[in-house]
């Protein structure tokens, strides 16, 4: 299992990039933190989620 925004998630051995995007993540909006490190946006496409991995989410909202 994986936690992912605080909840546990059945994702481990999914490439990261495919699963915020299956979830409904609009990559050009999001910053990813997995086990406290920032990833950078390029490397998404490279990284496979791990059993026990701490992932979160964060979203750009705009507003005024």
């Amino acid at each position: 299992m994986v936690q992912i925004n605080g909840e546990s998630k059945d994702a481990a051995n999914k490439n990261l990039y495919q699963y915020l995007v299956d979830e409904g993540f609009d990559i050009s909006r999001v910053v990813v933190e997995l086990n406290l490190e920032i990833i950078p946006a390029e490397d998404l496409k490279n990284i496979t989620i791990k059993d026990n991995d701490s992932i979160e989410v964060l979203r750009f909202v705009g507003g005024g």
